[in-house]
């Protein structure tokens, strides 16, 4: 084949550092396009961006060129540089290092931009610490829980 093709789907889900509750819904949106323009810019194509004040759900293609720690590093890099410019409520700014990514299947497609769509709904009836922990049993990934929460 003469050409390079691939649509892998992702799920990407990082919070704030220490979780601290620091996206500010007045900022929310405008943060979200920050992002998306920065998939953008690595030829990935976000689906839809959406979180609660302690974390962020991604959902976007991986860019064919790059690698998903690559990915995930630019869109955090570059939103942490962003969102510090903002306002001095956001000096301090930053996100947890790890994150958590899921494959997505096209037949899921609808599926997970329901789920991020809903994200506050959602948060009203569970925390973040134990949809996490769904997910990881979910796609039957192994961790060790005292290096989810640091």
């Amino acid at each position: 084949m003469s050409q390079s093709l691939a649509q892998i789907n992702v799920h990407i889900i990082f919070s704030t550092k220490y979780r601290n509750r620091l996206i500010r819904s007045e900022i929310e949106s405008e943060l979200f396009a920050y992002m998306g323009s920065t998939i953008n810019r690595m030829n990935g194509n976000p689906f839809i961006i959406n979180g609660d004040e302690d974390h962020v759900h991604l959902f976007s293609t991986l860019p064919r060129t790059v690698s998903l720690a690559k990915f995930i590093e630019e869109i955090k890099r570059n939103s942490s540089r962003w969102i510090k410019t903002k306002d001095r409520w956001y000096e301090k700014f930053g996100w947890q290092d790890g994150y958590a990514a899921f494959s997505v299947s096209s037949s899921q497609k609808n599926a997970v931009i329901k789920y991020i769509t809903n994200q506050k709904e959602h948060h009203n009836k569970q925390l973040f610490h134990d949809e996490l922990l769904a997910f990881l049993n979910e796609y039957g990934i192994d961790f060790d829980e005292k290096y989810l929460w640091d």
